[in-house]
């Protein structure tokens, strides 16, 4: 009966945002969005679109300026200092920050969250991987020890999984931070209702593929927003999404594709903004061969990427479209120029293949979600692989699948040929360490130790810990030239993003990293 009264109120908000007259005058932002979470306890957070929620919800110790990812800036964490040999964090919590139940922030909060994310052993756990230990010397006081440096950690600590919660309502929950939390964790379904944070905003309903509703927590401790509440609506399609801007439905568009911008740009009661993103769109080609069967091949795996078009899976792309060299997307410290890449050369396919033993070719299925995200159609993107490998000698079946049965196949390891998406999960180079053998991406493509030239793993190794820059910046340089030649993936391109927002709507500030901070907005 209250799960019916909820979605009955949210029934009622939504029909105030269309046009009806709130008696209280409420304040309410609709937003579209291709929805691509299936929940949202925050220390399990890993897609894209679910920080857009995580960031109005909840706060981490450090964050990034709004409208950039250039530096590291205080959240929770008022200041902290490195020890000498890199391997010490101390962060001096904020004596202001309540949640918004009103309990006071801790450090015992901030260990309980760290731990709990890293023990749930869940898709963002990796992310902690170097970090020993985190403890609270006194209540405002975190001591975080890694196992070894780690130049990229504050960046990490941006990520939406490294957010704090409150652990004595979580620990009421089920919740754990034990070392066994991913056997006895039983607050995730908890979260789906509720919300656990600091932030602006707390969580009033989710339902799944529909909509996620927001209102605003009356105990934030910073500057409350101007929205009383904002509905997130689920609409998978750019096309769904700009009717529903220009009928005034919703006042964000979180996904326009690039051919729809001329019309919006004539339209005096819409803003356009515009650039490119970060989002890598690759094949992945599967190295074991029950499972990637030709596709395991590694002159295969080259011919692939000399037979693509990437002119024309640039124009596909549309504005602000372009095609990095290699696995590290442009715009990353010590990414190859997109000048180094590697040229179509259908003849040099056709011979690769021969020397594989496929001079007349073979026959292949590419699996691929059949959703569109920041303007882009999964579908176009793989109707334009199965042309341009056609013309090499390659037939392409096309396989598209429900996002999240795609999605389950892929972290599986369980797809020979795969078209996907890649977000940084933090804002240094080293996260694309994870397409490199046992890495997230490299053990999706079955990508090992044990199958992988030492020559690589080398690399991979050197690289995680070194804090030089320009050293940095040369052995991802070697990784990236290794990349053309050799591995499981091919890079397609890095889409623009576009978004299209009512006029009156002030404040919109782009950022790679949660996209809009919903917070900031106002009318």
């Amino acid at each position: 009966m209250r799960r019916f009264l909820r979605l009955f109120l949210v029934v009622a908000v939504c029909l105030t945002a269309f046009g009806a007259v709130s008696a209280q005058e409420e304040k309410v932002l609709v937003v579209g969005l291709a929805e691509d979470y299936n929940g949202l306890d925050v220390h399990r957070a890993y897609e894209p679109g679910g920080s857009l929620v995580h960031k109005a919800v909840y706060d981490t110790l450090v964050s990034f300026p709004a409208d950039s990812v250039s530096e590291i800036v205080p959240n929770l964490a008022a200041s902290w200092e490195i020890s000498e040999d890199g391997l010490v964090y101390t962060f001096t919590l904020r004596d202001d920050v309540v949640f918004s139940n009103g309990a006071a922030l801790t450090a015992a909060d901030v260990v309980f969250s760290f731990n709990r994310m890293k023990n749930l052993k869940d898709n963002p756990s990796f992310l902690a991987d170097t970090i020993a230990s985190v403890e609270a010397a006194d209540d405002l006081t975190v001591v975080l020890t890694l196992t070894q440096p780690d130049p990229a950690i504050l960046a990490k600590l941006v990520f939406d999984a490294f957010s704090i919660v409150n652990a004595e309502e979580v620990k009421a929950q089920g919740g754990t931070d034990a070392a066994d939390a991913a056997e006895t964790d039983t607050a995730e379904l908890w979260f789906d209702d509720n919300s656990s944070g600091t932030g602006p905003y707390m969580l009033d309903v989710y339902e799944p593929t529909v909509q996620t509703v927001l209102v605003r927590n009356p105990n934030y401790w910073g500057e409350a927003p101007y929205f009383d509440r904002i509905i997130i609506r689920n609409m998978p399609e750019a096309s769904a999404q700009k009717l529903a801007l220009e009928a005034g439905d919703i006042a964000i568009a979180m996904d326009i594709s690039s051919d729809q911008l001329p019309s919006l740009e004539g339209n005096p009661n819409i803003q356009v903004y515009s650039t490119q993103s970060d989002t890598l769109i690759f094949l992945l080609m599967n190295q074991n061969p029950e499972v990637g069967g030709p596709m395991s091949n590694p002159q295969v795996q080259l011919a692939v990427r000399y037979a693509l078009d990437y002119d024309g899976l640039r124009i596909l792309g549309g504005t602000g479209t372009n095609t990095p060299a290699a696995m590290v997307p442009i715009g990353f410290a010590g990414a190859l120029d997109p000048a180094e890449a590697l040229p179509r050369d259908l003849d040099q396919a056709r011979a690769l293949l021969a020397e594989a033993g496929y001079a007349d070719g073979f026959e292949v299925d590419l699996r691929y979600p059949d959703f569109t995200y920041i303007g882009t159609s999964f579908s176009l993107v793989a109707q334009k692989v199965q042309a341009d490998l056609a013309e090499a000698g390659i037939t392409v079946n096309l396989v598209p699948e429900e996002l999240q049965v795609s999605l389950d196949a892929y972290r599986a390891g369980e797809q020979g040929f795969g078209l996907w998406l890649w977000n940084p999960d933090y804002y240094d180079t080293l996260d694309y360490v994870e397409f490199l053998p046992a890495g997230v991406v490299g053990n999706r493509a079955q990508w090992t130790d044990d199958n992988a030239d030492q020559a690589i793993l080398d690399l991979r190794d050197a690289v995680k810990v070194e804090t030089d820059p320009a050293v940095r910046n040369e052995l991802f340089r070697d990784i990236q030239l290794y990349e053309q030649q050799s591995g499981p993936f091919a890079p397609l391109f890095q889409p623009g993003v576009h978004f299209a927002y009512a006029a009156d709507l002030q404040g919109f500030v782009y950022n790679s990293q949660w996209r809009v901070d919903l917070a900031l907005l106002s009318r």
